[in-house]
């Protein structure tokens, strides 16, 4: 036994720290961020986003001690539990800035849409893992899976909240792909894309949404409506400069000129203080934990587990991707919150159980005896 290991408490020292340490330092990073975005002040965002990060991460620790076989069993009754959720969205859900995305039990208001980007991701996951090789290239390998994804984005959609189900579908998307689909599959899926997507556009999107997207090729055209979002972004971005105008200096943010500055526009609001260095930072602390999760899948010595530890590194990439994009004007603005920093707490929530999740599989990986794969 090392010296450190005689000093260190084993169920301390048997912790993946290498992914926690970035990851906490980039939860206290986004504090600062936040404390700023109000004007010098821990309240209302910068308390409240440190309070949800720790009651989340005793969340994710109990993800991360469940065993294999509890999983796989509850893998169904949870998507199942989460679809009916979504229905109740539609039926007595809470309506906030045009959408009906949340329910309200008294004690909290619950996002359900949420929930359902991990479980899409644990049931393809279990759905794979059962499915015998042979039958990779059948029908049933695609259209039931298939299934799972569209009924609850459906729901999603009818919120309406593009987004996520689109968050949904990418992280559903990525499981079937490392499940082994035939790549001509997605080929022929996304010319079938390509072409409904005129018809998406015209028919399923709302007028505000039909206006993200038109912004997002000419955010001049209109710079007060639609585009005022991603104009006052590039502006606090680019006036950051390399080493930013400093910690509580942001003018674009402490003038409300920046839209939404303490969640979706968080990235900016920091870009400003902190400039290319704190973005470099911001950037680089995401690639650590990512590629960390990416060994857990890489490593893992059974289908299941390297399915779901895949799938849930594609969830929170997508929330960065996504938001960064978003930000520097690469993408509509969508309502994607960027992980550890913004102010939320569904996105928070919904985060820490993938990576909960990705504790849970390098625990797995961890014990789990040397030998050949298992399915």
């Amino acid at each position: 036994m090392s010296r450190a290991g005689s000093i260190v408490p084993e169920p301390i020292a048997r912790q993946p720290w290498a992914m926690l340490i970035p990851l906490l330092m980039l939860v206290l990073f986004g504090a600062a961020v936040l404390y700023s975005a109000a004007g010098g002040s821990m309240q209302p965002f910068a308390s409240s986003h440190l309070i949800r990060f720790s009651v989340f991460l005793v969340m994710a620790s109990i993800i991360a001690s469940l065993p294999r076989e509890f999983v796989k069993f509850m893998t169904y009754p949870a998507y199942i539990g989460v679809l009916l959720l979504l229905i109740a969205v539609e039926v007595i859900g809470q309506v906030g800035g045009g959408s009906q995305r949340w329910i309200d039990f008294g004690f909290m208001v619950l996002q359900p849409s949420e929930l359902m980007k991990p479980v899409i991701v644990l049931v393809l996951a279990r759905f794979y893992a059962s499915l015998p090789v042979g039958l990779i290239t059948d029908w049933r390998a695609i259209l039931i899976p298939g299934a799972l994804i569209a009924v609850p984005m459906a729901f999603v959609l009818l919120q309406p909240d593009l987004g996520t189900s689109l968050a949904i579908a990418f992280g559903g998307a990525v499981v079937m792909l490392l499940a082994g689909l035939p790549m001509r599959w997605f080929i022929g899926g996304g010319v079938l894309a390509a072409i409904a997507a005129p018809l998406a556009f015209f028919f399923g999107l709302q007028d505000y949404q039909q206006r993200r997207v038109m912004t997002l090729f000419d955010p001049e055209s209109d710079p007060l409506g639609a585009g005022y979002h991603i104009a006052q972004s590039k502006i606090a971005i680019g006036s950051g400069g390399i080493v930013g105008k400093g910690f509580n200096n942001g003018s674009q943010s402490h003038l409300q000129y920046l839209p939404e500055p303490h969640t979706d526009f968080v990235f900016a609001t920091m870009a400003e203080e902190w400039g290319l260095i704190g973005g470099i930072f911001v950037i680089g602390v995401f690639a650590i934990i990512l590629r960390w999760g990416t060994r857990v899948a890489l490593t893992s010595r059974d289908r299941f587990s390297s399915l779901v530890a895949a799938g849930m590194v594609a969830t929170i990439f997508f929330y960065i991707a996504i938001n960064l994009m978003m930000v520097m004007g690469m993408a509509p603005v969508v309502g994607i919150p960027l992980p550890f920093m913004s102010h939320g707490g569904s996105s928070m929530m919904t985060n820490m159980i993938c990576i909960g999740a990705l504790m849970m599989v390098n625990r797995w990986n961890r014990n789990a005896p040397r030998g050949g794969l298992e399915n």
